[in-house]
């Protein structure tokens, strides 16, 4: 079975990341379960730049110190709203000037957003990946999802901007959605799916 570094400690991500590869031959590995403490910059101008960064300085570090031989994984992912020309864009985890704080970041996007109808507040999220393995061999996908951002959060499940984003087509939000129909058409979802098949020919 390969062995699959994520470059990420994301417990939510993790679970996604599991879920959608449980078919694949694959075992997947955080960075906590190899002992890796390192924090890569994100200052890329794109989603696929931070990915490759991530990906490249995990698998170098895991390289140097001889651990053994494993594809890393990293990805990159966040919302851009088109009224507001993109934003958060690749600042979605410190949008509001805190990483990771979920609640603060969403409050600024709904105040951001304020008083534009529904109809003008179309939105998707994005998550580019790129995987480096041995022989310099290496993978790069991108999944997109479309939807709007709703002006109060709803539900319980999933992470980040998921209680704002909704799918006129299911007529919830990402946080209404149970994990795996959120796993099939999500933005994280279908870049997977497009690894997995890449995966197999590895």
């Amino acid at each position: 079975m390969k062995k699959l570094v994520v470059a990420s400690n994301n417990e939510h991500k993790l679970v996604e990341i599991r879920e959608i590869l449980n078919d694949a031959d694959v075992q997947v590995l955080s960075l906590k379960d190899m002992n890796i403490d390192i924090d890569v910059v994100e200052d890329g101008n794109t989603f696929m730049e931070n990915a490759y960064k991530k990906a490249k300085e995990i698998y170098q570090y895991i390289m140097e110190k001889h651990m053994g031989e494993y594809m890393v994984l990293a990805d990159d992912s966040g919302l851009c709203v088109d009224i507001l020309k993109g934003e958060p864009g690749v600042f979605s985890a410190r949008y509001a000037g805190e990483h990771g704080n979920s609640q603060k970041n969403n409050e600024k996007l709904l105040k951001n957003l304020k008083d534009v109808k529904i109809e003008d507040r179309k939105a998707r999220f994005v998550c580019a990946m790129v995987l480096l393995a041995p022989d310099s061999r290496e993978i790069k996908v991108q999944g997109e999802v479309e939807g709007y951002i709703v002006d109060k959060p709803s539900g319980t499940g999933g992470f980040g901007y998921d209680p704002i984003f909704y799918l006129p087509e299911f007529k919830k939000t990402f946080s209404e959605m149970d994990s795996k129909d959120k796993n099939a058409i999500s933005h994280r979802g279908k870049a997977l799916e497009k690894l997995r098949d890449k995966l197999a020919s590895f």
